[in-house]
């Protein structure tokens, strides 16, 4: 079958010569995988690196990565963050391969070099994360649903049920497409569905900005909001970056999948990067510090333009976020499936189906049950990212290559230990802060549109604004008094991260 598991080769003498102490490891390393491994080129995978990052996450990066660093400090950031993950990507990418052993994911790396308990922290770091972007994910589905929504009817429908269906359209892709491989037939569209959304973006963008004559770039807070949040910038950079599942990707490749590996980067990190930042600086540019966290909720264009911008960014998510998830399918159906069998037998067939309802039904049922899971995504995200993108690569080099390595080498890679830990740590208090804030901003807002719903109830003058998904289309003072004794819960709208509490007057574009 396509991809019954094989043993691989050392493929060149720069890779034979990296190597642990002698004798370390004294078992051969045999490959063991339900899911391909050496077969895709690099131009597949650049162009899976490049559609996977670009994806509906760019909507939010403007809000996310500029909006708290202001202009200076904002474009330093990206410069200094993207150049960083680039080298540290470039590095781990060494070392697929080692001692003639081809290692496939990055918990085998670990594993291979420092023993078990790195083995399973990695295991734990990198799970951790892949869910957690895959809520992300099933989150700005549904809210690209729900905008599309909004744009036809006037009776607001809950985002919960956007959520829901944007998991359910993950799962049937999951089912389609069992492997990170098996993705190349679908790149093209997902290209194409990036371009429609992104070249219609930076139209309405370029028109916005230029309408936008009282534009704001002062960044708002107290002092310690500010130095929080920047870190949270930082974080919010990386994300936009990395994902710590490289080798994973790595290991589609076929040999060599050093030099492969790096030229994927290379488009990745020149034509890639290119998009995402740059329609992160414009939205910036356009609306300065007022910036949604959803561009899409902020433009002036036609109804035609905003339908389909969210369109196509909710069917492009369908494509891009099943490069992120493949790690944990590909954990399941090696431990679950029967390898000897055909992938699409009917054994391995069931069997997957019911591993992909585990996952996405998990991940779907969360995120519909804290539809703010946004924030709890930020803090997984500052925990883990820091760790697998510079701590872990530097670790390999010193365990790896540090005995024929200078002293400046040494000194250099201890530096990146340490300097990342200490952003981790950072960032991860930055956004556990973030959580407590949103946490009270929820409780006073409910109380405010709880008086304001009572009000309004008992006068007869339930509208819209007050009541989501319901009959309000004939409020009486009897229906209001019915629809008082609803659950609070049942009242308002939702979103990833709750909404930025900006009305039109203060975007002044909007309403020529």
């Amino acid at each position: 079958m396509e991809d019954k598991p094989k043993a691989v080769e050392a493929t060149s003498e720069k890779i034979d010569a990296l190597s642990i102490e002698s004798g370390r490891q004294e078992a051969e390393h045999v490959i063991v995988s339900a899911h391909v491994v050496d077969k895709d080129s690099w131009q597949q995978v650049g162009l899976l690196m490049v559609t996977g990052f670009n994806c509906a996450y760019v909507l939010s990066f403007s809000n996310l990565m500029l909006a708290p660093l202001g202009w200076a400090w904002g474009l330093t950031g990206l410069a200094v963050v993207g150049a960083f993950a680039f080298y540290a990507k470039w590095l781990l990418a060494e070392f697929q391969v080692i001692d003639g052993n081809r290692l496939i994911r990055y918990r085998d790396i670990m594993g291979y070099v420092f023993g078990k308990k790195l083995y399973y922290i990695t295991w734990i770091l990198q799970f951790v994360t892949f869910l957690h972007v895959n809520m992300g994910f099933v989150l700005l589905g549904g809210r690209a649903l729900k905008e599309i929504n909004s744009e036809f009817s006037s009776t607001p429908v809950r985002l919960q049920v956007f959520i829901t269906i944007t998991g359910g359209a993950y799962f049937i892709f999951a089912n389609l497409v069992p492997t990170m491989s098996a993705m190349r037939n679908w790149l093209p569209t997902s290209a194409i569905l990036i371009i429609i959304f992104d070249v219609i973006l930076l139209a309405i963008l370029v028109q916005d900005g230029r309408a936008n004559k009282n534009k704001d770039y002062n960044i708002s807070g107290t002092k310690a909001d500010k130095f929080f949040n920047a870190f949270g910038a930082i974080a919010a950079i990386l994300v936009c970056n990395t994902s710590g599942l490289l080798p994973e990707i790595q290991s589609t490749l076929r040999k060599p999948a050093v030099s492969n590996m790096r030229k994927a980067l290379s488009v990745q990190f020149t034509f890639g990067l290119a998009i995402y930042y740059g329609v992160s600086i414009l939205g910036y540019w356009a609306y300065g510090s007022l910036v949604s966290n959803y561009l899409p909720k902020e433009l002036s264009g036609p109804k035609w333009a905003k339908v389909l911008i969210n369109s196509a960014a909710f069917l492009q998510s369908i494509i891009s976020q099943h490069m992120f998830i493949q790690p944990i399918y590909e954990g399941l159906d090696t431990k679950f499936l029967s390898l000897e069998k055909s992938t699409f037998s009917r054994a391995n067939l069931v069997r997957r189906f019911l591993l992909r309802a585990l996952v996405l039904g998990m991940n779907t049922f969360i995120a519909a049950l804290f539809p703010y899971m946004g924030d709890f995504v930020n803090l997984f995200r500052s925990f883990s990212l820091f760790p697998l993108t510079f701590v872990f690569p530097s670790m390999i080099w010193i365990k790896v290559k540090g005995k024929s390595a200078s002293r400046g080498e040494k000194a250099w890679h201890c530096a990146i230990i340490v300097i990342s830990s200490l952003l981790s740590v950072i960032t991860t208090a930055a956004a556990t802060r973030l959580i407590i804030n949103n946490a009270r901003k929820k409780k006073k807002n409910t109380r405010r549109n709880d008086s304001k719903l009572e009000r309004n109830c008992f006068a007869g003058e339930l509208d819209s604004e007050d009541f989501e998904g319901g009959d309000w289309q004939a409020p009486t003072a009897e229906r209001g008094r019915r629809l008082a004794s609803s659950k609070v819960d049942d009242f308002g709208g939702g979103g990833t991260t709750g909404g930025d509490g900006e009305g039109d007057a203060a975007r002044p574009w909007l309403s020529e």
